[in-house]
């Protein structure tokens, strides 16, 4: 948006939103009705921002904002005549699929720190989520928020109301307050998103280039106790369990909220993805227990690395630290807050019995304006292992320019164990730069030292690692009107890791990828990786690293959304590795049709195929086997929306693995394999996850669930075919059970 108009908005934008009647209130029915929005801010300039062209949007939209007692209200009517193919299918909560759909975006504080985004879809399916590090979006969260819709044959049209008490804010100053506000529409028949302002989240900055405006400042409180009780029977072991406990999330004032749990229910009715790991590095998985994802925002600190965190809560509530499988949780306590531009959150959960652990946050977030500096502290207290880990962490943001951004993490940890101390550091840097003519590049700066432990509250993949990674991406965006693409994302990197301790060579990797937006409203990505030889110091577990020659990895990804009864995900890919490298090629295969019944009722079915030559897994010590593996994994369900409160939902996981042996090599002194005649055998695995929820919605956040749920993991010491272990997987009866669990959220 050009400057002056940037200085003239939030001058109008206040004079429409002041100017409401105290006794306006609008109704959240999905019809614009004549005077209703009377005084409401208007937007008419929606542009393109997928494809990131600035031109004005194909369709109109035109959106009403208006401040309210009860909350902020949003109106979107969208033009889209009967020429334009509409989605009509059903979705359940924080939807994944590409349908049309509205977004408003709130940074309820207007300095960039958090933003929450709140999505309708045209056939009145919701989405939210929290958003953090400008751009990073976490569905998890689920708030109380109104929406209605209503569809004629030009278009359709989006009411919403968001009460003032879904989030912390700082205090108002003089009875307004400045929020950031964004807007967008999505057209799937065609993939095109139109926003206001022009900004997009593939963006380094998006919430910070919100449009602010000041808006009358209103206050919310809110009380409200949510009991639950759950009965479980186990099926294999035949034995039941009755369970209750209650969450309570107090509000007297937008500066200050209390969210604590007794006998806390953490997450019987969701399931994780199913994964088969035989690395040396643990499965990340995200958090959707509601006591967690309630304004957990605040305590977001990333490393710059993949899913690293120095809060990661699917520690609480974990396996124990007995090894007598997870952990109970008597009590949890959260609240967070803000005093002037600081914000601020303390979170602390204990777990029963002897082994149960002790965890405490606070966090501490500081605004300057182009400035933002932070703290996080964490500490573990581990009874049934003497051990107490606490960990300081301090972060700082700096954007001196519009198109500059720089991003620093320090992170220190001390771990006292059995009376033995030990210290470890890390830093991070980032730097953004957003260049003219759809360019820009990114500089990342990595230090871990070997005695850095984040990962008693934390979670990072790795410590011992100085890592510099450098990328330039361009945006080509004025394609052809008959191209099947409506716009190209390149981007070309070099990566380049040693560990600290003995700096061994981990990677040196030149990146090549594509992201293309299709005109059909899918998408294609298209990558290719290319990797020097390197040094694996993780693999043989502390027995010494192995050098592995270079290697190269391929992969094409294309996805459309619904056309007529049918949606499609598909990939192919190649690479090598191990030990012969380049030398033998495996490959990769994966679809997944989605069908359509009726709007109400959909199936998936996926398959994906992988075939690696030369898998190299672990044995013990420093003896290493190589095989041949060939994995077959089944996704599917289908999911039926039952009228407006009533879902049934069927998830099935399923992996068959074979692994041939081939050989068996032994790390010497120097880091070379040595080809070793100790046996090593053959094996297969079988996993297995089956979940057929039901849930019917009593109110708001209240839910009667009843869930079936049957899994297993089996090895066994003798490979069939991937086929036939895929298919006896299904038998898999380790784990059975059937959970019925009623809460009920009480507003006080």
């Amino acid at each position: 948006m050009r400057p002056s108009r940037r200085l003239l908005f939030p001058v109008l934008a206040l004079l429409a939103l002041c100017a409401t009647p105290a006794f306006a209130r609008v109704h959240i029915d999905g019809h614009i009705e004549p005077g209703e929005w009377k005084g409401a801010l208007h937007i008419t300039d929606f542009r393109q921002t997928q494809p990131l062209t600035g031109k004005p949007a194909t369709w109109p939209t035109q959106a009403w904002v208006l401040a309210t007692p009860r909350g902020l209200a949003v109106a979107f009517r969208c033009i889209q005549p009967p020429g334009v193919p509409r989605t009509e299918q059903h979705e359940q909560r924080d939807f994944e699929a590409q349908v049309d759909r509205v977004n408003v975006s709130i940074d309820f504080n207007g300095d960039g720190l958090t933003g929450y985004n709140f999505a309708v879809s045209s056939t009145g399916a919701v989405y939210d989520a929290v958003l953090t590090d400008e751009n990073h979006f976490d569905p998890d969260w689920d708030g109380v928020w109104k929406h209605a819709v209503s569809q004629d044959a030009q278009g359709w049209t989006v009411e919403i109301l968001i009460p003032w008490s879904i989030a912390p804010m700082h205090k108002a100053v003089d009875g307004k307050r400045t929020i950031g506000l964004y807007l967008d529409r999505v057209t799937a028949a065609t993939g095109e998103r139109d926003a206001w302002p022009y900004v997009s989240s593939q963006q380094p900055r998006f919430v910070s280039n919100f449009e602010h405006i000041t808006v009358p400042a209103f206050n919310q409180s809110m009380l409200t106790v949510s009991p639950y009780v759950s009965s479980v029977y186990d099926n294999v072991h035949h034995r039941g369990k009755l369970k209750g406990g209650v969450n309570l999330f107090w509000k007297p004032n937008g500066q200050f909220q209390l969210t604590a749990a007794l006998n806390p229910d953490f997450g019987e009715v969701e399931s994780d993805d199913l994964v088969v790991n035989f690395s040396a590095t643990e499965t990340y998985f995200s958090d959707k227990r509601p006591f967690f994802t309630e304004n957990q925002g605040i305590f977001n600190f990333g490393l710059e690395t993949d899913n690293s965190a120095l809060l990661y809560t699917r520690r609480v509530g974990g396996l124990s630290d007995d090894g007598e499988g997870p952990a109970n949780i008597d009590a949890a306590v959260k609240l967070n807050g803000s005093v002037g531009a600081t914000d601020y959150g303390m979170l602390a959960a204990q777990e029963r019995g002897p082994a149960g652990r002790l965890f405490g946050a606070a966090r501490v977030v500081h605004d300057f304006g182009d400035q933002r500096l932070g703290m996080l502290l964490t500490r573990v207290d581990h009874p049934w292992l003497d051990r107490t880990a606490s960990v300081l962490g301090i972060d700082h943001r700096w954007q001196p320019t519009d198109n500059l951004t720089f991003t620093t993490h320090v992170v220190g940890s001390d771990i006292l164990q059995r009376g033995v101390r030990t210290g470890g550091s890390g830093l991070t840097f980032q730097a953004d730069d957003v260049m003219a003519n759809g360019w820009r590049q990114q500089w990342v700066l990595v230090h871990f030292d070997d005695r850095l432990d984040v990962n008693d509250f934390g979670y990072l993949e790795r410590n011992n690692l100085d890592d510099l990674y450098w990328a330039v991406k361009k945006r080509v965006t004025d394609l052809p009107a008959d191209s099947f693409y409506s716009s190209h994302d390149w981007e070309w990197s070099l990566a380049a890791s040693d560990n600290d301790d003995q700096h061994l060579r981990l990677s040196r990797q030149l990146s090549i990828s594509r992201s293309s937006n299709l005109r059909n409203g899918g998408n294609e990505n298209i990558e290719l990786d290319i990797n020097s030889a390197y040094w694996d110091d993780l693999l043989t577990r502390g027995h010494g690293a192995l050098f592995l020659p270079p290697s190269l990895d391929f992969s094409y990804g294309y996805n459309t959304p619904r056309h007529g009864n049918w949606a499609l995900n598909a990939s192919v890919g190649s690479s090598s590795g191990g030990l012969s490298g380049n030398r033998e090629l495996g490959w990769q295969a994966s679809v997944e049709p989605t069908w359509f019944l009726s709007n109400a009722f959909n199936v998936q079915a996926g398959l994906n195929y992988t075939y690696t030559p030369d898998w190299l897994v672990w044995q013990h010590d420093a003896l290493v086997g190589r095989f041949r593996q060939h994995m077959l994994e089944l996704d599917a369900g289908f999911d039926w929306s039952i009228g407006d409160r009533q879902e049934l939902r069927l998830k099935l996981q399923a992996i068959g693995l074979a692994a041939t042996a081939r050989d068996a090599w032994v790390v010497d002194a120097r880091g070379r394999a040595v080809a070793n005649d100790q046996p090593v055998a053959d094996f297969g695995v079988r996993n297995l996850g089956v979940q057929l929820r039901y849930r019917y919605r009593l109110a708001p956040l209240s839910y009667l669930y009843i869930v079936y749920g049957r899994g297993g993991y089996l090895q066994s010491p003798q490979s069939r075919s991937s086929t036939d272990l895929l298919s006896r997987s299904l038998g898999l009866r380790q784990d059975e059970q059937l959970l019925v669990k009623f809460n009920y959220r009480f507003g006080l």
